[in-house]
């Protein structure tokens, strides 16, 4: 668990980011975050109350309402998410650096992720000045009527620990874009990268307080955030539970909210499909990040005539995983990212065992070389499992693996579908019809057909059911971060009964 701690010398210290200032928590409070590979604590990061997000919503909306972020032009605002976008590619080493040290990932991920992130800030940046309204011919005599699309205000982004900037700019880029101002409140097991790309806005030339971010935990700053009066907008990353009381409470005042939730994702492999190639992909969906994705491929389902060769095929590869350093390119797996994490995959492992699955890898802490003193979990494996076990209904967010078997594509579809979630699906096939069909039987926002793991900035993102609402990324996205206005101009005098709707 977190404890407030006092600042040692001993601890590199990291500062919130406030209308342009570094600033510390009002109350003097810190919290340590810890380093996943050694499990020890590595940094110090403020730990904000009310007080420091009142201050940052008020400065936030001070810079959208009367601040020169109100009278820019969105050709300008978009030159700056160019210019940002370019600062971010000459840090993409220091950032990853800091992510792998904040949650653990391999940094041959999160250096992939920081190269890739630019491209957030060009593409909305690019569409910032194409907001374009319409005029509507609307059947009234002597009116003009046209529609236009403005800014809704301070946008409150609520982010996770396992990719933080880059989840943080699906949000960030399209606000943004669309005018807003944003106040950040990421993780407080991983905020030290978006406090370290918060300086980079600056840099920029973006005008203060048109990103602020405060730090902290969930309901000393996150709940101020999503309750105060003049945030209008709620943009949210994370589990069911942070979810609904976010949602919960946006209600309240009929905020606007996205939630990007859980998953329990189905990879799906037919017998027809190349085994290799679905082999890969199946240990890109489960065991790539150790399991912490949204869109983890955490249910196999396996067609009965290939299920016994290719799970033994996917174990054979599996033991084979390397597992250590994070920073090492030899690293296939690092650890989960925070203490509690660690505990709740072992907790599900126990479930699982009680429940009747069958444990053919893993399903320990590990004891390797080098992974002793980090929060390691061997790749898990669990075989025999049915759809109503609690690891096949329930997100984990680790590196544990459900093995179901099907017969028929029927089957395969009913047994996909039947999960509280929706977020994603992967299917593996050489059929080209199943292949152009199956994507419209299968409850889930993305589909990959014979791969896994695939984000654009270009392609929607989001989920059915219990994953979610609202997409992030594509052209859509933006209008998520805009209001609509209808407006109605009489083009002659005219006298009508005033008592009638006209």
């Amino acid at each position: 668990m977190h404890s407030t701690v006092q600042p040692e010398p001993t601890l590199e210290r990291f500062l919130m980011h406030i209308g342009g200032e570094s600033r510390e928590a009002a109350g003097g409070r810190w919290l340590e975050t810890n380093n996943p590979y050694t499990g020890r604590p590595w940094a110090l990061i403020p730990r904000a109350g009310a007080e420091d997000v009142d201050l940052a919503v008020r400065t936030a909306h001070e810079a959208f309402s009367t601040g020169p972020w109100s009278r820019m032009t969105p050709s300008d605002r978009g030159l700056l998410m160019y210019r940002l976008a370019d600062l971010i590619a000459a840090n993409a080493e220091r950032l990853a650096d800091l992510e792998v040290r904040d949650n653990g990932k391999l940094r041959v991920e999160m250096l992939g992720q920081m190269k890739y992130l630019p491209r957030w800030f060009q593409y909305y940046g690019g569409l910032a000045d194409k907001i374009e309204g319409s005029v509507t011919p609307v059947d009234k005599a002597d009116m003009f009527h046209y529609v236009a699309y403005e800014p809704l205000g301070v946008v409150g982004a609520i982010t996770p620990w396992n990719s933080p900037l880059l989840l943080t700019a699906w949000k960030l880029a399209p606000a943004l874009a669309a005018g807003n101002t944003v106040v950040v409140k990421p993780s407080e097991f991983a905020s030290v990268s978006m406090l370290a790309l918060a300086r980079l806005f600056e840099e920029a030339g973006f005008p203060p307080g048109v990103v602020n971010v405060v730090t902290g935990l969930g309901h000393e700053a996150g709940e101020p955030l999503v309750e105060h009066p003049l945030v209008a907008r709620v943009a949210f990353t994370g589990g069911n539970i942070g979810g609904r009381k976010i949602y919960e409470a946006a209600a309240k005042r009929f905020k606007r909210v996205s939630l990007e939730l859980g998953g329990k994702s189905p990879n799906i492999v037919f017998a027809d499909a190349d085994l290799d190639a679905a082999v890969d992909g199946v240990i890109s969906g489960i065991f790539a990040a150790g399991g912490q994705t949204c869109m983890a491929g955490s249910r196999l389902l396996l067609q009965s005539s290939i299920h016994d060769r290719f799970l033994d095929m996917l174990v054979k590869r599996m033991v084979e995983a390397r597992l250590g350093d994070p920073n090492s390119p030899d690293t296939d797996i690092g650890p989960v990212a925070t203490e509690q994490q660690l505990a709740k995959v072992l907790d599900y492992i126990d479930i699982a065992r009680r429940d009747g699955a069958r444990c053919v890898l893993g399903g320990t802490r590990s004891t390797r070389q080098g992974c002793t003193e980090g929060w390691f979990i061997e790749p898990t494996i669990f075989a025999d499992v049915t759809n109503d076990m609690r690891i096949a209904r329930e997100e984990v967010f680790g590196p544990l693996l459900s093995v179901l078997r099907f017969e028929t594509e029927e089957e395969a579809v009913a047994l996909a579908n039947d999960t509280p979630f929706g977020l994603a699906a992967g299917v593996w096939t050489s059929d080209l019809g199943r292949a152009m069909t199956i994507p419209k039987r299968l409850t889930a926002g993305t589909v990959w057909i014979n791969a896994y793991r695939v984000v654009s900035y270009l392609a929607p993102f989001g989920g059915f059911k219990e994953s979610g609402i609202g997409r992030e990324n594509g052209q859509a996205a933006i209008m998520e971060y805009l209001e609509t206005k209808s407006v109605y101009i009489r083009t002659k005098p005219a006298r009508s009964n005033p008592f009638t709707l006209q």
